[in-house]
């Protein structure tokens, strides 16, 4: 299975080890429908009518690792939400690929343009 990854999961990330024996596809970026929120120790990517291509990372995860992955990223919580959404690759390819989208309130939070 393939995940965007755009924050704590990104390599060099404190979270990254949570990928497990991942292997990296490179780059990749949404469609221009979301916006990246500060929130301190990480961001949240959110829909938005206004949106723009988040650059991330694409990465081939085991699927025993989804639980793990959703358990960091909140989502029984509500902290986020797993989704599946369209990458485009640096090869200019599009992929289907998971990402977790914030659930919370962005209030507040400073835009982070294009990444984080």
């Amino acid at each position: 299975m393939i995940v965007f990854v755009y924050g704590t999961l990104k390599q060099g990330g404190c979270r990254h080890h949570h990928l497990g024996k991942a292997e990296s596809l490179g780059p990749g970026r949404t469609r221009p429908e979301f916006r990246l929120y500060d929130c301190g120790e990480y961001p949240a990517m959110v829909r938005a009518p206004s949106g723009v291509s988040i650059l991330g990372e694409l990465w081939r995860v085991d699927p025993s690792r989804l639980p793990i992955l959703d358990d960091q990223e909140g989502v029984d919580v509500g902290l986020y939400e797993r989704v599946t959404i369209p990458i485009r690759t640096e090869a200019d390819e599009e992929v289907s690929a998971i990402a977790y989208l914030y659930c919370r309130s962005i209030a507040g939070l400073a835009d982070l343009g294009d990444r984080w």
